[in-house]
């Protein structure tokens, strides 16, 4: 047991990577808690409480958060961004290929929806010349993002989704099976209802670009094309787009096109996610207590100190502020997830655990929102705020009546309040707790660090494992296990879910496309896999040990990168 008064991470290696990425020149760990604190703060009461959460890291805001509230740079609180609307002209592709660099060398990464862009090959009546298509002019993007460090010891991210009906379809998919194309970019793309039916059905689909058919095409050849990219690349991602703006709490004034880097916020154009995370391994009393009660409270104390942060930080443009300002989003989530129920007792996808993970959820979802309508009874309702339309949305209609009550008395302070994010990095701070909802990659490996001086490489054991618990590695958990989760997961979260489903080598590549077939059947808003057999490896790759007596399994870095803050791959 640790002292009372210590606090703060453990391993030297989440001392070294919270100094390195989230610390002020010559600032200790408890320093960066109070200042972080101090610029979230209502009154002393809520400083208080929320520097105890931070101190004690039962919640841990997102990098940006870390990095720049109640500091002396210039570089803003929101982690990732969406572009504002690409328009098909050279002038509106160029300007926000400038606004792109404005908002990564201020600390953001960023999201595209390239399908306004007109096909390759279409003639450009002004110029009597032909369009080199949106795959072209992503490549410009890509340059910019390689050009424009980042503050904060990393590079921008980047997400570049495309319509499925869009003509340049086949291209996108395949735009980075080779692996020094487009390695700023993680790509998706957006899948909409129509196709998912015609594939279903077996009828035609239509390409279109601004409502003039330019061929039909079999779906399932189409289909087979993505899924054998993903089977190889883990790219493109796959986005349930008409999916996404039916379940957005905003449906009546805004339109998604694309999304964060990594997938877990949709957003609109100039739109913002600002992020954090409950440790919930915090929270674990023993094997058979959760303190549910103190993660209530903390709920609570968070809410208010995010909410804060949407008028107390800087943004790199304007369009950006009175996105975030006029609907007030968040994405509140949790990590450590799959080492607070092993700890618990619960193996990842049993039904004990999917029961837990449910409390969980409920109790986030259910106290976040309670709080946001007493916070619109205290400061307001976001200026977007229409009752009448919010009450009736899809998810809305999911909260549970008193909460559903409360919000139509009192208004509602912010438009969204959770999602589920990779939390890599600020996980790793915590003493290498479990990645979001994520099982454990291994109990015990070598991660590579990208720095600006290099690669480093440091042993790291899983936070779970160090204490005794032996729970899955993300391996050893079936595919439909991991689908399992997502979609029970998703159904209490109002923005998305940023999860990998593990496909083990004994997976048919049939048996992988039915996968992402059942995810649209279960409601997901995107899926995500990765497949350790691919044509492209990830920061961590399993290896076997060396002799029958080894029984820890351990990791190395290979040809490709993969962020985990950012979600960003990247092959060297």
């Amino acid at each position: 047991m640790r002292n009372s008064l210590e606090y703060g991470p453990l391993l030297p290696l989440s001392q070294e990577i919270d100094a390195i990425k989230y610390r002020q020149t010559g600032e200790d760990f408890y320093s960066k808690c109070v200042r972080i604190a101090d610029a979230l703060k209502d009154d002393d009461q809520h400083f208080d409480a929320f520097k105890d959460i931070l101190r004690e890291q039962r919640f841990l805001p997102a990098g940006r958060v870390q990095n720049a509230m109640g500091s002396t740079r210039q570089t803003t609180a929101y982690n990732c961004f969406v572009s504002g609307t690409i328009e098909d002209s050279m002038d509106s592709i160029m300007q926000k290929a400038t606004e792109a660099a404005e908002t990564m060398r201020r600390g953001g990464g960023i999201g595209y929806d390239f399908s306004k862009i007109r096909p390759r090959g279409d003639r450009i009546v002004s110029l009597d010349s032909k369009s080199s298509g949106p795959v072209s002019f992503m490549r410009i993007y890509d340059a910019v993002c390689q050009t424009i460090a980042s503050s904060g010891h990393r590079r921008g991210a980047q997400m570049g989704v495309l319509r499925i009906d869009h003509p340049d379809i086949e291209q996108f998919i395949t735009a980075k099976n080779n692996s020094d194309q487009l390695t700023g970019f993680n790509i998706s793309i957006g899948v909409t209802e129509k196709f998912m039916q015609c594939l279903e059905k077996g009828e035609p689909f239509p390409l279109v670009f601004e409502g003039e058919v330019y061929r039909e095409v079999d779906p399932k050849p189409l289909w087979d094309m993505v899924m054998r990219s993903t089977w190889d690349y883990a790219e493109p991602g796959i986005l349930f787009i008409d999916r996404i703006n039916e379940m957005n709490n905003l449906y009546y004034c805004e339109d998604i096109a694309a999304t964060n880097p990594c997938g877990e916020q949709p957003l609109p154009p100039y739109g913002a996610c600002l992020l954090g995370s409950f440790n919930l391994t915090k929270y674990v009393v023993d094997s058979a207590n959760f303190d549910d009660l103190q993660f209530m409270e903390d709920i609570k104390v968070t809410v208010r100190a995010m909410d804060n942060v949407i008028d107390r930080t800087i943004y790199p443009l304007k369009e950006q502020e009175h996105e975030a300002k006029d609907k007030r989003r968040m994405g509140l989530g949790v990590t450590g997830l799959a080492n607070a129920a092993e700890m618990m007792g619960h193996s990842y996808g049993s039904k004990e655990f999917m029961d837990f993970t449910s409390m969980v959820l409920e109790t986030l979802r259910d106290e976040a929102y309670s709080t946001s309508a007493d916070l619109a009874e205290e400061k307001g309702s976001f200026p977007l705020y229409q009752r009448d339309f919010h009450l009736v949305g899809k998810f809305i209609k999911t909260l549970p009546q008193w909460l559903q009550d409360k919000i139509a008395a009192q208004g509602i302070r912010n438009s969204h309040l959770t999602s589920i994010a990779p939390t890599g990095t600020i996980s790793l701070t915590a003493d290498n707790v479990s990645s979001g909802i994520e099982p454990p990659f291994s109990l015990f490996y070598d991660r590579t660090i990208q720095q600006f001086d290099g690669a480093k490489t440091e042993r790291v054991e899983d936070y779970a494992y160090r204490y005794g618990v032996e729970g899955k590695t993300a391996n050893e958990i079936a595919a439909e296990d991991h689908l399992k989760v997502l979609a029970l997961v998703q159904e209490y979260i109002d923005s998305a879910v940023s999860k990998t489903c593990n496909v083990g080598d004994h997976v048919t590549f049939d048996e992988f496309k039915t996968l992402y077939f059942d995810a649209w059947k279960a409601g997901c808003k995107g899926v995500t896999t990765f497949r350790a057999a691919g044509k492209r490896y990830g920061i961590l790759n399993e290896v076997k040990p060396e002799s029958a007596n080894d029984n820890e399994t351990e990791g190395k870095a290979e040809a490709c990168y993969i962020d985990p803050e950012t979600g960003m791959r990247s092959c060297e």
